[in-house]
């Protein structure tokens, strides 16, 4: 061995093992079947069980190796051969419960925050197509599964086709005795084509040169082309694609290649970030109105910002302690029947956030409920709130034990799941906040005491070690009680936290795209974005038209933004005459 390579420092990754106290495993080539002879000549020194345990855990590691060596292995897909799909839904957890509150669809009132909740759409078919069969199980259908009928395109061009031989009060041409009459409901058929995300048009002005004084002549451009390389539909489209659905800008400029419409990432972001200077007064608006609601949910997740990394290491650099995390913070508040979502990355976490908003609260209006887990960054002293916290969270716990303690594990998920059921009853009834408080006291309320009770009940009859896994879960519940069952005291309290988690998915999916956001100035421009879109999305409204609106009518959005909320900007277009996005 040469002097320069006995020199060389351990890798990281093995200076990380010697640091635990281990050594890098040596590399022994051996098949799958010679390592199972080995351990089957061990069969009588082992025993029988032994044997058995050995023998799958050898059947495991050549599993594990024979995926390795594919050429499109996943951590994903190696964790779903080792663990299974990771639910927490009862009957995937704990199997079927015998219940006499189960419901046809099985667990469906159980909280399940892995799974998308789709928008309710109209399941009836287009009427080119064959109508669906009615399944003989009588199982009721999900929401959104199945094919979309025609009335579901609403951004699509409608083309009325007129009769190409008949005409209202015609004479029936098969029996002609009758007429026939123009119905209100036509046949309808959807045709879907491709066509780029951006979109150019090249004008080819003519140009006239005198051949005695060289002046030139340039045509005039066809009226509505305007001054500007990049309109707003341009703008609100990146916008779209990178803070809506994800798709970072390199990716949408490689598809542009693709497609023969180049637009480097650089010119993309210049374009989206002229677009957040208009859009920016709404914003703050719903910033000042989410601050009036009756309820408002409340978490975070990491994010990374290239400048606040750099910021962090040189306060480490120079002694400095201080909050090393980065955090993108989602708010999802609930003002008379509407929902606001609004986004905040930065080294504040989720309750700092908060206070921020809450700042701007009226004096006049009480203090609002806030749902979160029981994290303690998730409050802040500069707010006075009546604190809720997350069944789901306690729930959860539990579900990560279920594996030790099944029996224990499926007591408590039956008995949440009816307290999920009544929950869902009121929902279907719609039952005011004061009607599902009492709803819930007269059916919730017996199952949480009886639950209650059995909690305690397996610490002073020793079932339940208070220092093993199931222990904590059920301290955790014991802690947190009260926040825990708020639904049972005060009127309009959520059961749990799962609706602000499906809004901190879109900075989730941002995060697994595009990584991270190079500085504060645009990790603010996607949590504008982000905060409109996804508040549209909550109002029913286009986001892409919205976006629109706000860049079309700058001017006006500016002195007036409450009059173009997602939820308003249609009837401010209706009072201005516009007519391009109604």
């Amino acid at each position: 061995m040469s002097a320069k390579k006995a020199n060389q420092r351990p890798s990281r990754k093995n200076r990380r093992r010697a640091k635990r106290g281990l050594k890098s495993p040596k590399r022994v080539e051996i098949s799958a079947d010679a390592l199972r002879a080995i351990v089957d000549r061990a069969r009588d020194a082992l025993g029988a069980e032994d044997h058995a345990v050995l023998s799958a855990a050898v059947d495991t590691l050549a599993a594990v190796t024979q995926e390795l060596e594919e050429s499109d292995v996943t951590i994903g897909r190696l964790r779903r051969m080792l663990f299974g799909p990771q639910s927490e839904k009862t009957r995937d957890v704990v199997g079927d419960v015998e219940t006499d509150e189960q419901t046809p669809e099985g667990d469906a009132q159980t909280p399940d925050t892995n799974e998308k909740t789709p928008d309710a759409e109209d399941d009836a078919p287009t009427d080119d197509a064959p109508e669906a069969k009615v399944k003989p199980d009588n199982k009721k259908k999900r929401k959104g599964h199945g094919r979309r009928g025609a009335d579901t395109y609403t951004g699509a061009e409608q083309v009325a086709c007129a009769h190409g031989v008949l005409a209202h009060g015609d004479r029936c041409p098969e029996c002609l005795k009758g007429k026939v009459y123009i119905q209100k409901k036509p046949a309808v058929i959807v045709r879907v084509q491709g066509v780029a995300p951006l979109q150019a048009t090249v004008y080819e002005l003519a140009r006239l040169r005198c051949n005695l004084c060289g002046e030139m002549f340039t045509a005039e451009a066809p009226a509505g082309v305007g001054d500007s390389k990049y309109d707003e539909t341009a703008a609100a489209m990146i916008a779209l694609l990178r803070y809506g659905c994800g798709m970072p800008l390199n990716r949408l400029e490689r598809l542009g290649e693709n497609l023969g419409i180049p637009m480097p990432s650089g010119t993309q972001w210049d374009v989206v970030d002229n677009a957040a200077k208009a859009c920016e007064p709404v914003w703050d608006e719903l910033i000042r109105q989410a601050a009036a609601g009756e309820v408002v949910h409340i978490d975070d997740t990491n994010a990374q910002v290239l400048d606040l990394d750099q910021q962090i290491r040189d306060e480490i650099a120079r002694g400095e302690k201080g909050r090393t995390g980065i955090f993108t913070s989602g708010v999802l508040s609930k003002v008379g029947g509407r929902q606001l979502a609004i986004f905040f990355t930065g080294r504040q976490h989720a309750g700092e956030n908060l206070a921020s908003v809450l700042a701007k609260r009226a004096d006049s209006l009480d203090p609002p409920i806030v749902m979160c887990d029981a994290l303690s960054r998730n409050t802040s002293p500069g707010f006075e709130a009546i604190v809720a916290n997350c069944l789901a969270h306690a729930r959860r716990k539990h579900v990560d034990v279920a594996e030790a303690f099944p029996e224990e594990v499926a007591h408590l998920l039956k008995e949440l799941g009816a307290v999920y059921k009544h929950d869902a009853e009121a929902q279907e009834a719609n039952l005011s906040p004061d009607e599902r408080l009492r709803y819930h006291q007269e059916r919730s309320g017996p199952i949480m005491e009886e639950l209650k009770a059995w909690l305690q009940a397996q610490f002073d009859e020793r079932k339940v070690e208070e220092n093993s896994t199931l222990g904590g879960a059920i301290k955790y519940m014991q802690n947190h009680w009260t926040k825990l069952t708020l639904f049972l005291q005060k009127a309009g309290a959520p059961l749990d936290n799962n609706a602000c988690e499906r809004t901190l998915k879109r900075a989730i999916l941002h995060r697994r795209n595009s990584l991270f956001y190079k500085t504060e100035n645009g990790a603010k421009v996607g949590d504008l974005f982000m905060s409109l879109i996804y508040t549209a999305e909550l109002s029913k409204v286009h986001s892409f038209d919205y976006l629109l609106a706000l860049q079309r009518h700058a001017v006006a959005v500016k002195a007036a933004p409450g009059d173009w909320m997602p939820w308003n900007y249609a009837d401010t277009l209706a009072l201005i005459g516009d007519r391009h996005t109604v």
